[in-house]
């Protein structure tokens, strides 16, 4: 299923089920990661189950397991400004006429 075609329960489970299986790769129990991120362990599990969460909660376990960068990644910052392109482009001042081929006669 495209990304664009999934329901928040179904991103809400996929991000829990992603945040889970790095903590398991830690190695850290819930009750660790969740002291550590300094949340409730029922916060942590509601996150990891999909069942919802504060967004401030998600911040602290991500800063917790190291994968605050993923939060980067949702909104990038922005390098050049659209509406700064539209402004520095120049605009013409007048139409050219199309030229008009030259002929070369001989001599």
């Amino acid at each position: 299923m495209s990304s664009i075609q999934k329901t928040v329960g179904e991103w809400e489970t996929e991000l829990g089920q992603q945040i889970r299986a790095i903590r398991l790769r830690m190695n850290y129990d819930q009750l660790t990661l969740a002291d550590t991120a300094g949340i409730s362990l029922t916060a942590l599990k509601n996150l990891e189950t999909g069942k919802g969460a504060a967004v401030k909660t998600l911040i602290k376990v991500l800063r917790a397991l190291d994968r605050a960068e993923w939060l980067e990644t949702l909104a990038p910052p922005v390098s050049i400004s659209p509406l700064q392109m539209l402004k520095s482009k120049k605009t013409k001042q007048r139409a050219s006429s199309p030229r008009k081929a030259r002929s070369v006669q001989a001599g």
